[in-house]
């Protein structure tokens, strides 16, 4: 029974957000309370019963409607009135939101959160005392009714039990006369039961009483309980609030006859209430001047991040400058001994051998044009543009940068598996990827050690998250694994945080894994992480496989060298060697052509449309640019095609800007057999 509990009887719970339920169950239960928790409101609703302590509400709970709360409470006993305590969120500078209860939930406690343990504590017990006086009140009416049956309906027996109430207890007549009164009036307001029967309401406590209670006792009379609270001084000086219910009493027809009026004094579980707001507000304020506080320091910290990262940044580029200098030291010397012996064996008439020299010289001009052009697009910031991409092909044309940027301490090994399918991802990020991750596998064997990378399929990712949409096709993996210090676990478990860094200040490349985290994932990818300390480090890539329909619209165009019909071609290049190679390859290809080295020299040209059958301009010419000369030939010969020259590789998304109707664009260096399929397509439109 409740009298056995520490505290109370049951508490019943219904805190639908999150994990508050089991947070409130466990501060009660530590406080020695008997804990419910239900999902929501109907649950709850099925098993309030008689036996019921307090009902403890979050907010979230009245969102679905309070109804069945209603209609329970409706059928509760009429000396029953079972408390609530009702925590309601308000954010900070705004007025909150609230759901009211039904209006039969008068014997209630609403508290703001945030709010302590304490607090809530608090609040309860004041419930649980008002809910111990109505299981006191039930087992005297209880013990009143077995003693009216033993008793033959005794009076004096029902007025013993009544006058040892702790609570105002009376009856009043259809005409408002008391009939029946309890001596706990004597002591709250000195007014002995006696001379109030017979008398009206607005005889025994005066006019302003009678407006404050009229209307609810008239509710009562047409047969609705009512309730109200009172604030008066009680006859020891004490300012008192009581709630008072006015309860209809119906006959068996039922016709009501009269009002029960019980009033329980709620003084303390008010001044718990305010308290309670009190210490909230107090709360809030501490709350919000920590939130400035807090600003302030998020602020300084993101600026000192700031600059770490643009150091990073500088000695990145310095750690990659050193091998890019040598790499291209190398080819230039190739590319310019080779022409130097071309150049005496041509003096001296010996031509014999020249198809080596010339081939060494094309090679180390091809792979001179392939290391810039990877860190063209290492450097671009542009949104994915996912291709197939022959992943072996890729860590191959790498391999000479990475064994030149990572130094001689560091021994690269690649481990590829054959007939490997393409890869459906933007080959530029995952150039960077593989870059970033081999310079910190670099930093992680300081006294040198192995990298060693490795290529193969899956048919599936090792774990799969909530809301990850596998391939059908399976992945392709790129794997990068060091023989390095490894990480320990804490270390591990943030280190695809953005600005996360192990390395002191001004150390490390500033291309975080959370960068290779990020394009994976927008790649509809998977990446998966091993460290053991002292160990090592292996970082596994999961790309989707290329869908088929893509494979077949990046079919290689072919070697075959398309040939001109002697159209005529003007050419506008600002370089004298550039202007003159251009122009050699076209007469070689079977164009006529006409040269200029900038807009103002190729005006002339133009002036007989029908004479140039295709305009081939660099984009940054002296004076008046390229785009500026074809808008200004567009606007006399709109038919005439255009083919840019550039030697910087633009993005997609610039080039649609950039490219007017009938325009393309073509990127130095190029290739003979590239450069003729360009004009060969730029004179097809």
């Amino acid at each position: 029974m409740h009298r056995d509990a520490p505290h109370g009887y049951r508490v019943l719970i219904v805190a639908p957000w999150e994990r508050d339920a089991e947070s409130l169950a466990k501060v009660l239960t530590l406080d020695g309370y008997h804990t419910t928790v239900y999902p929501n409101l109907a649950a709850l609703a099925e098993h309030i019963d008689e036996d019921t302590g307090v009902v403890l509400l979050t907010q979230e709970a009245l969102k679905q409607g309070t109804e069945p709360l209603r209609n329970v409470l409706q059928r509760q006993s009429t000396w029953s009135d079972v408390p609530f305590v009702v925590l309601r969120s308000v954010r900070s500078g705004h007025v909150p939101v609230t759901v009211p209860l039904p209006r039969e939930v008068i014997n209630c406690i609403e508290l703001e959160r945030p709010i302590s343990s304490s607090s809530l504590i608090s609040a309860v017990a004041t419930a649980m005392r008002s809910r111990q006086k109505q299981f006191e009140i039930r087992d005297r009416l209880a013990d009143l009714a077995a003693s009216q049956k033993a008793l033959a309906n005794s009076e004096a027996e029902l007025r013993l039990i009544a006058d040892a109430l702790p609570v105002l207890i009376a009856f009043v007549d259809t005409d408002l006369r008391y009939r029946f009164v309890n001596q706990a009036h004597q002591t709250w307001f000195g007014v002995s039961p006696a001379s109030m029967l017979g008398k009206t309401v607005e005889e025994i406590f005066g006019t302003p009483y009678w407006e404050t209670c009229k209307e609810a006792m008239q509710r009562a009379l047409a047969g609705d309980e009512t309730r109200i609270e009172w604030s008066r001084l009680r006859l020891d000086g004490e300012q008192r609030v009581a709630e008072i219910r006015y309860i209809p009493r119906r006959q068996e027809d039922g016709r009501v006859d009269g009002i029960h009026i019980l009033a329980t004094d709620v003084t303390e579980r008010k001044a718990s209430l305010q308290a309670a707001q009190q210490f909230a507000a107090t709360l809030e304020r501490k709350v919000t001047e920590r939130t400035a506080a807090l600003q302030a320091e998020i602020q300084a910290r993101s600026e000192s991040e700031t600059a770490l990262r643009q150091a990073q940044k500088m000695e990145a580029v310095g750690q990659l400058t050193g091998g890019i200098a040598h790499d291209f030291n190398n080819m230039l010397t190739s590319i310019i001994g080779a022409l130097d012996i071309i150049s005496v064996r041509l003096k001296d008439g010996r031509v014999d051998n020249l198809d080596r020299m010339i081939r060494a010289a094309f090679d180390s001009a091809n792979r001179a044009a392939g290391l810039t052009q990877r860190l063209l697009a290492f450097s671009r910031r542009q949104s994915l543009d996912p291709k197939p991409v022959d992943l072996n092909a890729l860590v191959q044309s790498m391999y000479l940068l990475l064994s030149q940027t990572l130094g001689e301490r560091i021994q690269v090994k690649v481990n590829l598996a054959p007939s490997l399918d393409k890869a459906m991802v933007d080959v530029n990020q995952l150039e960077s990827a593989l870059l970033n991750l081999s310079i910190n596998a670099r930093d992680a064997m300081p006294d040198g050690g192995q990298l060693r990378i490795a290529t193969r399929y899956a048919s599936a990712v090792p774990y799969v998250r909530e809301g990850f949409a596998a391939n059908p096709s399976g992945y392709v993996v790129l794997e990068v694994t060091d023989t390095g210090v490894g990480m320990e676990p804490s270390v591990k478990e943030r280190v695809f945080e953005p600005f996360f860094t192990t390395k002191p200040l001004g150390q490390g490349t500033g291309l975080g894994l959370s960068m290779i985290y990020g394009f994976v994932e927008q790649s509809k990818g998977y990446i998966d992480l091993q460290s053991t300390l002292g160990k090592g480090t292996t970082v596994v890539l999961y790309l989707p496989v290329a869908p088929l329909e893509h494979l077949a619209a990046h079919v290689d165009p072919g070697t075959q060298l398309p040939k001109g019909e002697g159209q005529q071609i003007l050419v506008v290049e600002d370089d004298d060697q550039v202007r003159f190679l251009v122009s050699y390859l076209l007469e070689e290809l079977g164009y006529r052509v006409t040269t200029a080295r900038d807009a103002a020299s190729a005006m002339p040209h133009l002036s007989d449309a029908a004479r140039i059958d295709l305009l081939i301009s660099d984009v940054g010419l002296p004076g008046m640019n390229g785009r500026q000369l074809a808008e200004l030939v567009r606007l006399d010969h709109p038919s005439v095609p255009v083919l840019f020259m550039t030697g910087y590789a633009e993005s997609a998304a610039v080039q649609s800007e950039f490219l007017g109707e009938n325009m393309a664009i073509i990127t130095k260096p190029f290739a003979l057999d590239d450069f003729g399929r360009a004009v060969r397509q730029a004179l097809a439109h």
